[in-house]
């Protein structure tokens, strides 16, 4: 069940939205009883197996952290069980989201064809387990206390507005609101309109951005160009933007909905003036997870310049696999932290001399560049899509099928280039402020529902980038 569905926002919302707050404030572990119950049918509504791996993950993860308190009370670490844990954690994920991957690599490399059948990917499990192996750490280091009710773990671990596509919350972070929390009308309302913002980032724009991508793909080859295909790449960039910056504002304005403050996932990432900091804005709760649980302890920057070279290429090819199970996710890991590296060790004196706008031009362009290693797991295809690109495929520099594009989606492309820049919501919230002016906002929220809604009932592109993570 995706969020921008009509199933969700039609029937699944308002029926847990209207039985939580029946509830009494006052009886918080009733209210999240009707959390976790919606939680658990939220995740099984596509595939209700994989919710015995869900269950299996809690019980997992909630006697590893006991048992891992329970040995520091007598004195020692608790390493044995936070080792154990670690171990079965990733066993289970390798094993459903890596597993023929492993295989095909194993055919290929070796001339077999060994039979092997594969396994559909359980929804979420990429941000489920490192949810849990960030409270399996905290726990072993004495961050948080183990939690004693299986009910709050349960939930932090299935919480339906962040659990298929994150933020990926850790646990000390919402530790306190699982046992004490409360919405007033200004915290709810703030919620249904960071909801509602999210939505129309994701149907009204990515889907758009997705689909005239999709159709670029898809043309003749008669009717390439060199820069068909960077509006084509242009497209995806602007799609997976929209597409998962939407999906995380909906699940902190879910996250507000019903009591809980989840971390900002995303802070305009193509404002950025390098990789660098490209990486501070984008997907945050990700990079910090690997930036806490495995960059710090294999040494961080406080080692040697190979010791470090070598860290960063670790972090950022586990980055990679993180996303999917292929090569060109590997790929497009591996190359940025090549080019982090390249931009620490060599670029940063010369870049702190560019123009602000080089900078920026920069950034985007190797950015984009990435995102063609990400959106296409075909290595033919994409040796094709880069040959082009750069123009040494043969084909046109332009053509009419480019003036074509540019001529009905040029609007859209500049729209969505100018609303991943701050200024717009800045100029908007500025304008609320003042007074007599607060009507407008409810009519643009209003707006903006009643659009998404009908593209989604009359719309049939309605994909979700970061669902198979």
């Amino acid at each position: 069940m995706l969020f921008s569905s009509i199933l969700f926002l039609l029937y699944f919302l308002p029926a847990t939205l209207a039985i939580y707050y029946l509830v009494p404030r006052k009886n918080i572990e009733a209210r999240n009883l009707v959390l976790l119950a919606a939680s658990l049918l939220f995740y099984s509504w596509g595939e209700p197996v994989y919710i015995v791996l869900m269950i299996y993950s809690a019980f997992l993860n909630y006697y590893s952290a006991l048992q891992i308190g329970r040995a520091q009370e007598k004195g020692r670490s608790g390493k044995g069980s936070m080792l154990f844990a670690l171990f079965m954690n990733l066993l289970v994920l390798g094993f459903f989201k890596y597993f023929g991957f492993l295989m095909d690599t194993f055919n290929s490399l070796t001339g077999l064809h060994i039979h092997y059948t594969a396994l559909s990917l359980p929804i979420g499990i990429s941000f489920y387990t490192f949810q849990a192996l960030s409270y399996i750490f905290d726990v072993y280091r004495k961050n948080v206390g183990p939690q004693k009710s299986f009910l709050r773990f349960t939930l932090y671990l299935s919480l339906f507005p962040q659990l298929i596509a994150g933020p990926i919350v850790k646990y000390r972070d919402v530790e306190e609101q699982l046992s004490v929390r409360s919405t007033d009308w200004i915290d709810f309302g703030e919620g249904t309109k960071r909801f509602i913002f999210g939505l129309g980032k994701k149907v009204l724009l990515a889907n758009n951005f997705g689909a005239l991508y999709a159709a670029i793909g898809a043309l003749p080859d008669s009717d390439v160009s060199v820069v068909t295909y960077w509006i084509g790449i242009g497209a995806y960039t602007l799609q997976i933007y929209f597409d998962f910056s939407g999906y995380s504002d909906m699940a902190i304005g879910l996250g507000r909905m019903f009591g809980f403050e989840f971390s900002e996932n995303f802070n305009y990432p193509y404002i950025s003036d390098s990789i660098t900091e490209f990486w501070r804005r984008w997907h945050i709760s990700l990079s910090t997870w690997f930036r806490e649980y495995v960059y710090i302890p294999l040494g961080g920057n406080r080692v040697t310049v190979p010791r470090h070279i070598l860290n960063l290429l670790i972090v950022w090819s586990l980055t990679g696999l993180w996303h999917g199970a292929s090569w060109n996710f590997v790929l497009w890991g591996t190359y940025y932290g090549v080019l982090l590296i390249i931009e620490k060790y060599v670029l940063h004196p010369y870049m702190e001399k560019w123009p602000g706008w080089v900078r920026h031009l920069y950034t985007l362009v190797i950015v984009m560049i990435g995102w063609t290693f990400f959106s296409i797991t075909d290595f033919g295809a994409m040796k094709k899509y880069f040959a082009v690109m750069l123009g040494v495929s043969g084909h046109a520099f332009a053509n009419m099928k480019t003036l074509y594009l540019l001529r009905t989606h040029g609007i859209l492309l500049a729209l969505g280039m100018c609303l991943s820049t701050p200024a717009p919501m800045k100029w908007f919230r500025e304008r609320l402020e003042k007074e007599g002016h607060e009507w407008q906002g409810i009519v643009l929220l209003m707006l903006i529902l009643i659009l998404s809604i009908a593209y989604l009932v009359f719309g049939s592109y309605n994909p979700f980038l970061y669902f198979r993570f």
